[in-house]
């Protein structure tokens, strides 16, 4: 799942949220986008992202966190 949040506060360093999340979900991606916002990309759900990045230190109310819509085409078969 994608997922785009709009923390209210950038209290955790990119590093230390993308540590926090690999140690639930060896691939997941995280990034900022141009507007500052968190990019990720996870199998987690919207519960256990959420209380992950609370474990790194970055507070995220449920109403900041937007799932994206799926970009699969199907095609690798994964």
């Amino acid at each position: 799942m994608q997922y785009l949040i709009s923390p209210s506060s950038h209290v955790a360093s990119l590093d230390t949220i993308t540590d926090r999340l690999n140690h639930l979900d060896p691939s997941a991606l995280v990034d900022v986008d141009t507007a500052g916002r968190l990019r990720v990309s996870t199998s987690l759900a919207d519960a256990e992202l959420l209380l992950a990045l609370g474990l790194a230190g970055l507070l995220v109310a449920p109403c900041d966190l937007e799932r994206l819509p799926s970009e699969c085409c199907g095609g690798c078969g994964g």
